[in-house]
Parts: C-alpha cells; structure tokens; sequence
C-alpha cells in the first residue's frame, strides 16, 4: 500500500489523481491533501479519502476547514502555509508525492520532495523552468524518482528507452516532438486576438483544465514551459526540441531517433492516462480512460507552429537558450501578466508585450541557488506590475 500526498488536490490534475486512486483503493491510500482557498471542495474530498493531513493557505480557511471536518467527525489534521506544504511533501510516511500546484508557490513543497528522496508525479512546471538545474540536482542527490505528469512530457517518457538518463546521444535521441493543439485560437484571424475575452480564452478545444493554465494554452506559453520543462527532463538542447501543431491532441508527442524511426504515444484526451502511468510504473493499471478508436479519429492533421500568432512560444525558446534566471523571469512575467487579463485590467495580447518588456527590462543571473532565483522572481514581478500600471493610466 502506496501513500500518496497530493499537493493541489482541488485543481483539474488533483481530482483526477483521486478518480484514479479511488479505482485503487488496494494499492494506494491518501496521506495528505493541499487546497490554496478552496475549503468546501477540499472538505469534501477529506470526507472520502479520509487523509491524516490537510494544508491550506491560510490561518483562517485552516480555521474553517477544521470546523467543517469536526462537524464530520473527522479529525484530519489541519496545517496551512509554505512550512506545511514541505512538510506534508517530505513526510517519512509518504511514498509518493503528485507536485500539482500551480504557479511559484509549488516550487518549495516540490524541492522539499525531492530532497527527501520521494517518487515525485511532477505537475508543477515551475519547479523546472524556475530552478531546473537544481531541481534535477535535488533529484539526483538524494535518490528521488521523477515522473513527468503533462501529458507531452509523460508521452516523451513512454517513448524513450527504460535506462534513458538524460543524454539524446548516447540513446540515439535526434529529436523531441512535443505536440501542441493550438488551443482556441488556431484559426482566428490574428487582427482579433486584442478582442478575446477571458471566457474566450479558456474554452479550450480539447482538454479540461484550470483558467490559468487554459490561457497559457491560448498563448502557447503553456507550450513554451513544456520546451523548458522538456530540456531539463531529457537533457535535450533547445535545438533537438521542436513543437509541432496537432490539433486532435491524440498524438501526445513523439520521439525522432537517428535512424529515423519516430515513436509517438496515441491515446483520448484525459490526464487520467499520464496519472496512472506515473502512480503505477513500470506497471501499468486502469485509469478510468476510454480506449482509443482510431477509425473514430480518421484524420491526424500536423503543422509548424506561427510565431506572429504565438510570440509566446518564441519568448519561452529565446529564455531556454538564455539560461540562468531568464526562464524564471519569463515565468512571473506570465502569471502576473495572465491574472491580470483575467481580471479584465488587460487585453489578450498586452500578455506577451508585458512579458517582452520584463525580459528586456530585468537583468539575468546565473541560477545557483533557490535565494537567487525567488528573488528575480519578485523583481519579474514588479517590472511586470509597474509596466501594467503604466499600460491601464
């Protein structure tokens, strides 16, 4: 029996990990679950799974959670703040760890797993393109295993060898194909982009997600993270990672090896798939997911990707090739870019100019430690703030 903390447990990657659990419950119990603000749904889920632990971001929704858990007659432990989250991550008691908050605030509970040697189910994307060489350091010293859950880099993982170790030569790797559906607005005439609304932008074709990262996935700077994320997991060079436009999102990506053999992982749309790969492997168990039906599909369409429409996707390889800060200074550039549309205070396409100006406007370091990087992280983010003010007056 596996005990699974799930940091993030309200959001889309968290209820699926507890759909495929409860399809388990032989092999897997819930040690601890995390919510940011979204008490009720996390009080739900304690009443199910029954977890020793549950962290929130506050002192006063940790106060209400524990009411509502009491008037249950549940007696889950109820912690909140950053110190709980490495906590409930790093705990001698847990197998396994599904890093699946969104944003900065999952890169401290993710290192904290890491150095404690744990099987990390890795969600969080800022954990690799915030502090990747010391993310994977972290990893390497201390004997942690990690899994990549994005359905890209989980497919990528399918199709390398068992014994692959972060080197493309020495396994014959040429490329790595990561697929991208294009999201909403693949088709849209460019000129209307300024006129997209927030409920535009998060209505995604294929996927079922939070309205964050749905909007990273109209600017394809969602796409962007995945290149980094993609270096940093299979020590690829920027140049041997490619992005390739599949709008049916059946093809999840693709390996291209030297003698020209391309592998690619096919399968319906749902992160169920790459939940149960990570919670399971190398076995392989029911993820609730439908089989695919190839004669259903008929069709597999694939395009390059247009940087005039997606200067997201351009901005992400530009700050790969950069290093150091810069992919951490991209990603706080994004989140505060990002909220900011959709609260309203800014149009669809002020994102990538935002973004452009902090790249431009804050200095870069060499990211030799989690100080260093937090505070560029900061730095990105009041440049973004201050220029976004000076685009509302």
């Amino acid at each position: 029996m596996q005990q699974i903390t799930i940091l993030g447990a309200t959001g889309s990657i968290g209820v699926s990990t507890l759909d495929v659990l409860a399809r388990h419950p032989d092999r897997y119990s819930v040690y601890a679950l995390s919510a940011h603000s979204r008490v009720d749904e996390l009080a739900a889920q304690c009443a199910q799974f029954r977890p020793a632990r549950a962290v929130v971001g506050d002192a006063a929704s940790a106060q209400k959670l524990t009411a509502l858990l009491r008037a249950q007659g549940l007696n889950t432990e109820v912690e909140y703040g950053e110190a709980a989250l490495c906590a409930i991550a790093s705990a001698p008691e847990v197998d396994a760890v599904m890093a699946a908050i969104v944003g900065a605030a999952g890169l401290a509970p993710s290192l904290a797993a890491a150095r404690a040697g744990k099987k990390i189910l890795l969600a969080n994307k800022e954990a690799l393109v915030m502090s990747g060489q010391l993310f994977i350091d972290a990893v390497q010293e201390n004997g942690a295993t990690l899994l990549p859950i994005d359905s890209e880099h989980n497919a990528i993982f399918q199709c390398l060898p068992h014994a692959y170790a972060r080197a493309p030569g020495a396994s014959g790797v040429a490329k790595i194909l990561l697929t991208a559906s294009g999201g909403p607005f693949l088709t849209r005439d460019v000129d209307t982009l300024d006129a997209v609304t927030p409920e535009q932008a998060c209505k995604h074709p294929n996927w079922s997600m939070g309205r964050k990262i749905s909007v990273d996935s109209a600017t394809m700077m969602n796409k962007g993270l995945e290149v980094i994320e993609a270096h940093w997991l299979f020590g690829a060079p920027a140049e041997q990672i490619e992005v390739v436009i599949h709008p049916q999102s059946v093809i999840h990506s693709m390996v291209s090896y030297v003698d020209g053999s391309v592998l690619a992982q096919l399968g319906n749309p749902d992160m169920r798939t790459p939940i149960a790969n990570a919670l399971a492997y190398p076995e392989r168990i029911d993820s609730g997911v439908a089989q695919l039906d190839l004669t259903a599909i008929a069709t597999l369409q694939f395009t390059r990707p247009d940087y005039a429409r997606f200067p997201c996707l351009a901005l992400a390889f530009a700050a790969l090739k950069t290093g150091g800060t810069a992919p951490a200074l991209l990603n706080a550039a994004n989140e505060v870019a990002v909220q900011a549309f959709l609260e309203r205070r800014i149009g669809f396409r002020d994102i990538d100019r935002v973004i452009a100006h902090v790249m431009d406007a804050v200095p870069h370091y060499a990211a030799d430690s989690i100080a260093v990087v937090m505070a560029q992280d900061a730095l990105a983010r009041a440049s973004a703030t201050s220029y976004l003010n000076g685009m509302m007056r």
